[in-house]
């Protein structure tokens, strides 16, 4: 079996585990998923897929969530013994967002989560301009994007970040635009942005296996990362989808494991050993 990262998961301190998982449901309308958000189920489920490696993550709502989820991101990275990597979180109403970057970086975490509609900001807001400015050259940027409902992170908000900070590492989770994917794509895959990457996070569910190549071949394989969106999926299900498309071995590897390596400094996992596996339908 082939290396796999999973590059967008979701977790929490066990006694708010079910009540954070249950809020995002709320918010997506999507009420199905058997996962409860902790440390140790995605370790369990994303080994049972084959999954060696994980990168981790969750998001502050108020400002002063901020130091509080970054340690305990950082805390998990340490105990998972080498098959984590972390992503800090930030938020555009901190009265000292440059300290907060600081903090991250000593945490030895290796990147940044931001959900603008959840944390309800627009992209372009000026009041994020201090994020770019700290991150870009520094820390990659995992950024929810896309959501037909609100006007927060669609391509009409990411696309002058993008063309301004030109050095800043930006990847659009699901697609560049949950929910808008096929219009997403038409914007900002023919786009010359060096830096931008997508990845396939939430979107298996809502398409057949041509649409998911067709957006696959808009980036192009260089600039897509496999990722299960952990909790609101199961890692076996996303993995047994993602094998079913036929793709090539080589675009395999690249998508499974090598561009998170690239991106965030990441060695090669080792494979799952298949008797630990168990994949389903």
């Amino acid at each position: 079996m082939l290396p796999i990262i999973d590059s967008h998961c979701h977790i929490y301190p066990d006694k708010i585990a079910e009540k954070a998982t249950e809020a995002t449901e709320t918010f997506y309308g999507i009420n199905h998923t058997e996962l409860n958000g902790t440390v140790s189920l995605l370790l369990r489920e994303g080994t049972k897929a084959g999954i060696g490696h994980f990168i981790v993550q969750s998001v502050a709502t108020t400002p002063a969530q901020v130091s509080s989820i970054n340690n305990f991101i950082a805390r998990s990275v340490k105990e998972a013994e080498g098959k984590f990597t972390g992503l800090g979180t930030l938020h555009p109403d901190s009265s000292d967002i440059k300290g907060d970057i600081e903090e991250i970086l000593s945490l030895g975490l290796q990147g940044v989560k931001l959900h603008p509609d959840i944390q309800k900001f627009k992209v372009d807001d000026y009041r994020c301009l201090k994020i770019y400015e700290e991150c870009e050259g520094n820390l990659p940027i995992l950024m929810h994007t896309g959501d037909n409902r609100y006007d927060y992170s669609n391509t009409n908000r990411l696309i002058p970040i993008l063309e301004i900070y030109k050095h800043l590492t930006v990847i659009g989770a699901h697609f560049g635009g949950w929910s808008v994917w096929e219009k997403a794509a038409k914007e900002l895959a023919h786009k010359d942005f060096e830096n931008f990457y997508v990845d396939c996070s939430s979107t298996f569910y809502t398409m057949d296996n041509k649409g998911i190549l067709n957006l696959i071949n808009a980036y192009g394989e260089d600039r897509v990362l496999f990722g299960t969106d952990y909790p609101m999926w199961n890692p076996r299900v996303e993995v047994n989808r993602f094998f079913s498309l036929g793709l090539d071995e080589e675009t395999q590897r690249k998508i499974l494991y090598k561009n998170a390596m690239k991106l965030f400094g990441i060695e090669e996992p080792n494979p799952v050993d298949e008797n630990e596996t168990e994949l389903i339908d």
